[in-house]
């Protein structure tokens, strides 16, 4: 709900107007420069006090609420018809969104349960969503998933809708952008992503609210609109006046308000350097990921959810190194089935043009509360300790069914791209026979049916990502056809560190010898045995970390997208020979504060 102090501000702010510069702090969302004029704006408040109903009233509300999911409906629609408007990124990145934006506005848990909060609570309808879509998000929230971004946003796509019907409810009217002037500097308590979708990037120089985040849909859909922009940027709203000259810097994360004769001139150098950089920059999308001695390194990229796609061609990724799966269970009731999961496949794989994709099978345990798995799946208990419990391939393999449906549907995609198949948690070998003989199962059996599938089955890899796996890694290797070192999870278990948790999360160190060296174990193991190894965790997106990954033999890194032409950049720049000296003394270190030392030192080197 906004504040008193938001709807006072949808009239220009003209008194007791300030004229010292300010400079404000916020999140870096999309590089880029812009200098303009502040047009603020502001969504009013959609009125919503709870309120109860009388005993006979149920039936009206339930009416009250079916015309707003039907209005919701026709405006969800209204956006989808204005993409065509859009540069291609931003209509692939919001087009799945809107898709499930339209999801949600049928026959969803959130509807059902807002219904039945009418019915058996005697809510008011407003007062029903609210609650109803509170729950789910807390749900969704609650889950000790590393995947905390995709959780925000599932959680952030909930509330989204939840704000839209009680709007339409209350007749609350929505923000209005029609009348921002060229090249304004859009500022905002907070912007959703349907009004990210209403912006022309070709009119607004620049966006900046008090709210938001790094990882949520607006965030995505500013980038791939390619609007700089900083969110979080807490006090903004009531420093800045419509008017107030501004410049914005959405690579330093910075705004400053009313600049002086100074900070103008070096917010026009920094807009000047900026277009020079990003024009090198695109040009690396064209150029191949091999180093100054020759040698090829593939740059894959991570995806979450679909809606990544777009960054991801952007950034000229070869191929998905991992596809995490869990999109497609979490925020709803029913277990996504063979059909449905082969529709999700068919619409990452098909669009990548024979790029590979590595899917990685569903990673869910006690500590992942997915409606989907608590209702349609025996509920494990998750103990003291849930990261340690029954997850990833464990869980799978005690509920073999849930890995069936998703090989099938893998091995059916398989005939529209090249896959492979990744397995999560893995720590003894037994664990991929296992796996290994359901997979081989699952393929006679669709080709008894008569249904396509390649003639040669895609490869079944690996996840390293516990310091058993890594250590048996030379014994792993003989089951497994490739493998995927997660260096998040392979630092959190070595390190006994939770990087959520506030108390302990600067013990959390990637670099520390432990897990470098448990890094080096895996790697070598996949090497004399000729397989293919790559990195998927945060390490491979880091540009100052490449020289020690290829030092230590690896040459395929998957990465958020973002990441890919800096990381690109740095391959370009190196010699594989430099790189193993540096790697093998790092290896011989032991102080942690050294290695880091070393691994500036290098990096500012080479760059």
């Amino acid at each position: 709900m906004k504040t008193d102090r938001t709807e006072k501000s949808e009239a220009p702010k003209r008194v007791g107007r300030r004229t010292r510069e300010a400079t404000l702090h916020g999140i870096p969302i999309a590089p880029g420069v812009a200098i303009g004029a502040v047009y603020d704006t502001s969504e009013p408040p959609a009125e919503a006090p709870r309120r109860t109903i009388a005993p006979g009233a149920a039936e009206e509300e339930r009416g009250r609420l079916a015309a707003a999911v039907a209005l919701s409906r026709k405006q969800v629609t209204k956006l989808k018809n204005r993409l065509s408007i859009l540069p291609e990124e931003a209509q692939e990145e919001l087009e799945p969104l809107l898709d499930a934006y339209g999801l949600m506005l049928r026959d969803s848990r959130l509807l059902r349960g807002a219904r039945r909060r009418i019915a058996e609570e005697l809510l008011a309808a407003e007062t029903a969503v609210q609650d109803e879509a509170e729950a789910i998000a807390a749900t969704i929230l609650a889950a000790r998933d590393d995947d905390k971004a995709g959780l925000r946003r599932r959680a952030g796509e909930v509330r989204e809708i939840a704000r839209r019907l009680t709007r339409n409810l209350t007749a609350t009217p929505f923000r209005s952008l029609k009348d921002v002037p060229q090249g304004a500097i859009l500022v905002a308590e907070e912007l959703t992503p349907a009004d990210a979708a209403l912006l022309d990037p070709t009119r607004i120089a620049g966006v900046a609210t008090d709210e938001g985040g790094a990882d949520g849909h607006t965030a995505i859909m500013l980038r791939a609109l390619g609007i700089p922009s900083v969110l979080g940027c807490h006090g903004l709203s009531e420093a800045a006046r419509r008017g107030d000259e501004a410049v914005l810097d959405g690579g330093l994360g910075t705004v400053v308000l009313r600049p002086g004769a100074e900070a103008l001139e070096t917010g026009r150098a920094a807009l000047a350097a900026y277009a020079k950089e990003k024009a090198r920059l695109a040009k690396l999308r064209r150029l191949p990921s091999i180093t100054l001695d020759g040698e090829e390194v593939e740059l894959q990229a991570n995806l979450e959810i679909p809606a990544e796609l777009p960054l991801i061609a952007q950034a000229g990724a070869q191929g998905i190194g991992l596809l995490r799966t869990e999109f497609l269970f979490m925020n709803r009731e029913d277990l996504p089935d063979e059909d449905a999961q082969f529709e999700a496949y068919s619409q990452i794989v098909g669009p990548l043009a024979g790029d590979g994709v590595t899917i990685r099978v569903l990673d869910w345990g006690g500590e992942k509360d997915i409606q989907a798995l608590a209702d349609g799946v025996e509920t494990y208990h998750s103990g003291p300790n849930p990261a340690l419990g029954l997850r990833g391939v464990r869980m799978l393999l005690k509920r073999p069914e849930l890995l069936e449906a998703q090989f099938a549907a893998i091995l059916r995609v398989a005939t529209q791209g090249p896959v492979r198949v990744l397995l999560p948690m893995v720590t003894v070998p037994e664990e991929v026979a296992q796996a290994r003989e359901i997979y081989e199962r699952v393929a006679r059996r669709l080709r008894r049916k008569g249904t396509p599938l390649p003639e040669r089955l895609p490869p079944l890899g690996v996840m390293i990502e516990t310091p058993g796996a890594a250590l048996a890694a030379d014994a792993i290797a003989l089951e497994a056809d490739f493998f995927a070192i997660g260096t998040n999870d392979l630092a959190m278990y070595t390190l006994a560190v939770d990087r959520a948790e506030t108390e302990v999360a600067h013990l959390y160190d990637p670099l520390h010898p432990a897990v470098l060296r448990l890094v080096q174990f895996a790697t070598e193991a996949a090497l004399r045995l000729r397989m293919p190894v790559s990195v998927c965790g945060e390490m491979a997106g880091n540009p100052r970390l490449v020289p020690l990954l290829l030092g230590l033999g690896l040459r395929t890194l998957s990465m958020n997208a973002s990441a890919i032409p800096r990381v690109k950049q740095m391959v370009r720049s190196l010699k594989i020979d430099d790189c193993a000296r540096f790697a093998r003394r790092v290896m011989e270190q032991s102080d942690p504060k050294r290695i880091q030392e070393l691994v500036m030192e290098f990096g500012e080197a080479a760059a």
